[in-house]
């Protein structure tokens, strides 16, 4: 893909996650919640020039750092992120305005690190970034999936009445 194409696909998923992560939703521990991070990290390591040719050494730890700044941001968001289980046994989760707070500083560093690179004449693919992002969603995602999991849920719903009980055999018709 052109750098303006990867750059449009990292603020359009972006955009989605942030909105739909600001709203209460249920979260299912059985769902692939790492397919979206997954799909993201195959599309940024398939396109070439994701070490600068003429700085590898220099690529590589700006490389580095993105992918350590997106597993810290993506352990931030998950750990900010308030999660409970409702009275039918499902598990919400919405994220907080800390969560924000650590998108922004993530934001941040990650202009910071993109900014030395151009100082340095350090030639970087939007690539780069959206394997950042596909990390800070995988450790986002598994740490929220675990969390979950914690609170003692199989991942199904669980209905609100009737928890555990046998059916009378009139009820089986």
């Amino acid at each position: 893909m052109s750098g303006f194409a990867d750059a449009l696909v990292i603020v359009a998923v972006a955009a989605v996650v942030i909105v739909r992560q600001f709203r209460a939703r249920a979260i299912d521990t059985d769902r692939r919640w790492w397919l979206l991070p997954a799909i993201l990290a195959v599309v940024a390591l398939r396109e070439p020039g994701i070490l600068d040719d003429h700085h590898p050494a220099a690529s590589a730890a700006l490389l580095a750092v993105e992918l350590i700044t997106g597993v810290v941001t993506g352990a931030g968001w998950a750990w900010t992120t308030r999660i409970w289980t409702a009275s039918d046994g499902a598990v919400w989760t919405r994220s907080t305005r800390a969560g924000a707070v650590v998108w922004l500083v993530g934001i941040a560093l990650r202009g910071g690190v993109h900014a030395l690179g151009v100082a340095s004449g350090v030639h970087q693919e939007g690539s780069v970034l959206m394997l950042g992002l596909a990390v800070t969603l995988l450790v986002r995602g598994g740490i929220l999936a675990w969390r979950a999991q914690s609170l003692g849920t199989s991942g199904r719903p669980v209905p609100a009445y009737g928890r555990g009980m046998r059916l009378a055999w009139k009820e089986r018709v």
